[in-house]
């Protein structure tokens, strides 16, 4: 996993494939040629106004829900808007190769990007689809990769609902206050289940359900999220458009304080993690949904501890390769010679996962396998009871593959689809980062009484500092001022990404982790403004006489050039700097 400024792994094949549009030629002809050719040309000359499904969304013939279904589009991919109806709330949607019309969608059930008011008004309707042009269908849920099913539960099957009009959820879906993404949320659906409808609406594509978590005991779904069964003549048709929500309790912030000073914890530092939590959700890293996050702040001066997700298990990426270092330095009783401190700083500098495995065998006497497994009974005696790895990191060809180990643990193994041989939890990881600070700045950390004496102050310090060199120009580093240290390990897997710090800034010292999963993937246009902003947030707060007014662009290269480096020598000195 190469860890240089900037670097992303390379996009893969999107999951959900674009509406297919073969015999092109074809059902070309059947439409209402040259009135599309000319939205055509006169989108080309507005580039920039695109659409993207917020979960998933069914694409018909004209602007109306009784119009035929051509297809359909599933969040990840972005579809160019090439017109808009001026009587109904529908956009036209092109194929992103060819450019040529596809289908209208109900506008609430996309998000948008770009001036809509440049784009062409037309009411323009496509003609019949030919039986060469197969409609789109949704692909089943995925449950995960094998490996991830090695924890999955089963799941009965649903019971068929009884007599009357029921919805069925295709898919993850929100479910609103009223009939459109503009109300608010009241929960979420998720695929099978089933929901009793007792209304539809009758100027847009919405049903009412029976939900009694909502304040009125009812709520709002979109119909092309849902399998509708039973007649919606036989339920009450609503034509009003105003719902106003009633006032209602606050909605207790999901963060939860972890340690306080003297019993209580300062208003300020609890609006700092609020804040973060508001940012998250606007992005909709939810924890409610399986598009979430978490995170853990501490101040190490006052002992105010914060978290947002701590009983999910993520996947442990290189995050865990902190856990691998102190583990090794458990067992080291002098300065580590010139070869292992070259594996390490190729470890935890360039986040090589080769010399991470070397590593792991230096702990296993010989065995990556082996070193894993004492991995993690180390983290047990030190108290982490959530946080483990049993394998070595991938593609390594220097090492046989063995059938690893599992734990269950008492996290959410699920939600995150964690790797089930590689976890931690945002909590556990910064209780390990707080005891490697503790241990080298103060006298009360596990890692200076638990573990039997394998430390000293002056190896905890060296931890922190070879963390330090780990510069990879954006994440946690990005939200920080130049100059300041900030010992830390990043990680990032195709559906989970994240950081871990301990940040010296002027102000204080503070613990910051944080980690993201969306489902499938994630792309990195979207954790980088996260995790950058809310460091930004986190630095500020202690520095408020000194704030960074803007996230730092990278300001290193894409290259770990170790050579360079005084990181080798300086793990060699008795005595850590800083």
């Amino acid at each position: 996993m190469p860890a240089r400024g900037g670097w992303k792994p390379p996009k893969r094949q999107q999951i959900t494939e674009r509406v297919s549009v073969r015999n092109l030629t074809s059902w070309a002809a059947a439409l209402l040629a040259g009135v599309l050719l000319g939205i055509t040309a006169a989108a080309a000359q507005t580039p920039g106004v695109t659409a993207e499904a917020i979960q998933q969304a069914n694409l018909r013939r004209a602007t109306s829900i009784d119009s035929d279904i051509v297809g359909n589009i599933a969040s990840g991919t972005r579809y160019p808007v090439v017109g808009r109806s001026a009587l109904y709330p529908w956009l036209l949607l092109a194929d992103p190769g060819s450019g040529l019309p596809i289908g209208w969608v109900f506008r609430d059930i996309v998000t948008l990007q770009g001036d809509l008011n440049t784009v062409p008004i037309t009411e323009a309707e496509l003609g019949a689809v030919p039986a060469a042009l197969p409609t789109a269908t949704l692909p089943a849920p995925v449950a995960g990769t094998p490996t991830q099913n090695a924890l999955a539960t089963t799941v009965a099957p649903a019971t068929a609902p009884p007599a009357g009009v029921y919805g069925t959820v295709l898919g993850e879906i929100n479910i609103r206050y009223g009939p459109g993404v503009d109300y608010p949320r009241v929960g979420v659906g998720f695929a099978g289940e089933s929901f009793q409808i007792v209304a539809y609406h009758t100027q847009f594509p919405w049903v009412q359900i029976a939900y009694p978590a909502s304040p009125t005991g009812f709520a709002w779904v979109n119909v092309d999220l849902i399998e509708i069964s039973g007649d919606l003549a036989g339920v009450q048709p609503i034509s009003q458009t105003s719902f106003n929500l009633p006032t209602l309790t606050p909605t207790p912030s999901p963060v939860e304080i972890v340690a306080s000073a003297g019993g209580a914890i300062s208003p300020e530092f609890r609006a700092l993690g609020d804040g973060i939590w508001e940012r998250m959700q606007a992005a909709r890293f939810d924890p409610a949904t399986s598009r979430l996050g978490g995170f853990y702040l501490k101040n190490l001066q006052t002992g105010e501890a914060l978290a947002l997700g701590d009983g999910i298990a993520f996947s442990g990426m290189s995050l865990n390769k902190i856990a691998i270092l102190t583990a090794l330095y458990s067992l080291l009783d002098r300065p580590p010679d010139d070869a292992t401190a070259l594996t390490i700083a190729e470890a935890m500098v360039c986040s090589e996962n080769i010399s991470t495995n070397e590593m792991l065998a230096m702990i296993g006497d010989g065995s990556p396998y082996e070193g894993a497994n004492r991995v993690s009974a180390f983290l047990q005696q030190i108290g982490l009871q959530r946080t483990f790895i049993f394998t070595p990191y991938a593609n390594d060809p220097f090492i046989t593959p063995q059938a690893p180990q599992t734990r269950l643990t008492d996290a959410d193994q699920q939600a995150a689809q964690p790797d089930p041989f590689n976890q931690l939890t945002v909590s556990e990881l910064g209780g390990l980062l707080d005891q490697i600070y503790q241990c080298g700045y103060s006298a009360g950390s596990p890692l200076l009484t638990t573990a039997d004496g394998a430390f000293t102050p002056d190896e905890c310090r060296h931890i922190l500092n070879t963390m330090s060199y780990n510069r990879i120009g954006n994440f946690i580093e990005s939200g920080t001022a130049a100059g300041v240290k900030v010992a830390h390990k990043h990680g990032w897997i195709e559906d989970t990404h994240g950081d871990a710090a301990v940040v010296f800034s002027p102000g204080g010292a503070y613990i910051f982790v944080i980690a993201l999963h969306n489902p499938d993937y994630l792309e990195f246009s979207e954790s980088e403004p996260i995790v950058e902003e809310s460091a930004r947030m986190v630095y500020n707060f202690f520095n408020p006489d000194a704030p960074l007014d803007a996230v730092r662009p990278p300001d290193v290269d894409g290259t770990c050039n170790l050579l360079a480096s005084p990181v080798v020598v300086e793990m060699q000195q008795v005595e850590a700097s800083g």
